[in-house]
């Protein structure tokens, strides 16, 4: 079974080699320096990444670099927007509400 975005984003140190890679395209090895683990552990981590399309590689020479798949984070992204949405309308209730009872505590 395929792994999806979510399930890759659903852990804490493939969301840190997002954001590592997202600044810049970097090898293994380089990603692996930003974290007290194994090698073999940061390449599962990119291999699932890899799989589920929010990193590619870039062959330069002997080394491989990958770099952050935006089309696959602006999926991500659209799936949230709904709930955004949801969010702000009841943000905003609250706060007209609050508005309401404050308005009326002065009043009194």
């Amino acid at each position: 079974m395929r792994r999806d975005v979510f399930q890759a984003i659903a852990d804490p140190t493939r969301r840190a080699i997002i954001a590592l890679i997202a600044i810049e395209a970097m090898t293994p090895n380089a990603i692996a320096d930003n974290f007290n683990t194994t090698r073999q552990a940061v390449s599962k981590h990119l291999r699932i990444l890899t799989e589920c399309e929010l990193v590619k590689q870039e062959h330069q020479g002997r080394e491989i670099y990958y770099s952050l798949q935006i089309d696959k984070m602006k999926e991500i992204d659209n799936w949230l927007e709904q709930y955004r949405k949801i969010w702000e309308t009841s943000f905003n209730q609250l706060d007209n509400l609050l508005t309401t009872i404050k308005k009326n505590n002065n009043g009194k």
